[in-house]
């Protein structure tokens, strides 16, 4: 402790006791420091010189005019202050670091789910998708894709992302079959017509004039390749417009005339066979291109002609909707098997590959229904058992009809 008595701006005593009880002297700095300190109840500090750091306060004496200056040490606050803060420190080291690790924990165990999602994007990105066949066996866990979490709406989004790019590669995959199949197919159907063009015009060369009759002949089976190489090309040229969505004409057409043309013509074309025809009592009109509306009807017709035999009762049937024009052609023929009705309407698809050939099929007929009829915004389908065939086509029916 320190003391000290001040009188007339001038240190009368002054000393302060050792830890030991003893009293010491102040050196004369530290006297001037404390006849500086002004009488009041505040409390101030001072580093005394020789002493170090002391809070003191100067009061006026009971008796006198003296002032007496009294003080404490601040080494043991200052420790203490300095222990307090050493602790806290190191508490809120300890605690940082406990927090840190525990947030690390945390984060990892929450991210967890976050980076299965992006393994899976990896081994798709991993994946050949530019060719080929393409699988997608990855998919986010089920429990990596729980919508009730951030992470899970994202798992679930990708499965679904996943799912819309299978399905895209499926059907990219399945288109290009078809194109590789149909230019395989187009090629072979033109081979053999230029074949036998060519077989035959070396025939003709070689028999000159020497026989004519097989000169004849030879010209003859030409003309009739030719013409069936005609065929073909223009059903490839009819289905490359329909495919290239080039729009067809638009005119009132009377489906009624029409079924009675096509049935007419089928029935000089097959008299072996029944030809039955059932119309409403009015006319039935739609909106469309005539030309390729009578061929729709004559290609069903012809279908029906070839692939049964004699004797068999096709019959064509025409009626209405409320909204709709309903073809439909039956026949009591031995039907389709179950495995080619799912791709009657494909491109180069036959029954029975020899006799289609013999009938001047191209195998083209049902895919050119199937492309007219959804040009014209209608709809065609098959349904097909031993003794019952037919082939039901709804076309939109004119407004004012």
């Amino acid at each position: 402790m320190v003391a000290a008595v001040v009188r007339d701006g001038a240190v009368v005593d002054a000393g302060y006791l050792t830890m030991a009880g003893a009293r010491a002297a102040l050196s004369d700095a530290a006297k001037a420091q404390l006849v500086k300190v002004v009488p009041g109840r505040t409390p101030v500090t001072r580093d005394l010189d020789g002493l170090g750091r002391y809070r003191v306060v100067a009061a006026p004496a009971r008796r006198g005019g003296d002032v007496v200056v009294t003080g404490l040490p601040m080494a043991h606050v200052d420790a203490t202050m300095i222990r307090v803060l050493m602790i806290f420190g190191v508490v809120t080291v300890i605690t940082l670091a406990a927090a840190t690790s525990a947030g690390i924990v945390i984060i990892r165990s929450a991210l967890a789910p976050l980076q299965r999602v992006a393994r899976t994007a990896g081994e798709v990105v991993d994946l050949p998708l530019d060719r080929g066949e393409v699988a997608l066996p990855v998919r986010v866990p089920e429990l990596d894709a729980n919508p009730r979490t951030e992470v899970g709406q994202l798992g679930s989004a990708v499965n679904r992302m996943l799912d819309h790019i299978a399905a895209a590669l499926s059907a990219r995959q399945a288109s290009e079959t078809r194109v590789r199949q149909f230019v395989a197919d187009a090629s072979h159907e033109l081979r053999t017509p230029l074949t036998a063009i060519r077989g035959y015009t070396e025939l003709a060369r070689r028999v000159g004039d020497d026989d004519t009759e097989a000169a004849v002949h030879a010209l003859s089976r030409v003309q009739s390749e030719t013409e069936r190489m005609t065929r073909l090309v223009e059903d490839l040229l009819l289905l490359a417009r329909l495919d290239s969505g080039r729009p067809l004409q638009r005119e009132p057409v009377d489906l009624s005339r029409m079924a009675v043309d096509a049935v007419s013509d089928a029935h000089v074309a097959g008299p072996e066979h029944q030809w039955d025809l059932e119309l409403p009592d009015e006319p039935v009109i739609v909106v469309g291109d005539g030309a390729r509306l009578h061929q729709v009807m004559t290609n069903l017709l012809a279908n029906a002609r070839i692939h049964t035999g004699p004797g068999t009762v096709v019959t064509t049937r025409l009626s209405t909707d409320p909204a709709l024009a309903v073809l439909t052609v039956t026949d009591n023929g031995p039907g389709i098997p179950d495995p080619l009705q799912s791709e009657i309407f494909e491109r180069f698809s036959r029954g029975d590959t020899s006799r289609s050939r013999k009938g001047g099929s191209t195998g083209l007929g049902l895919a050119i229904v199937w492309a007219v009829v959804k040009a014209h915004g209608g709809t065609i389908g098959v349904s097909s058992a031993p003794g019952r065939t037919q082939f039901t086509v709804r076309l939109p029916l004119k407004a004012d009809a």
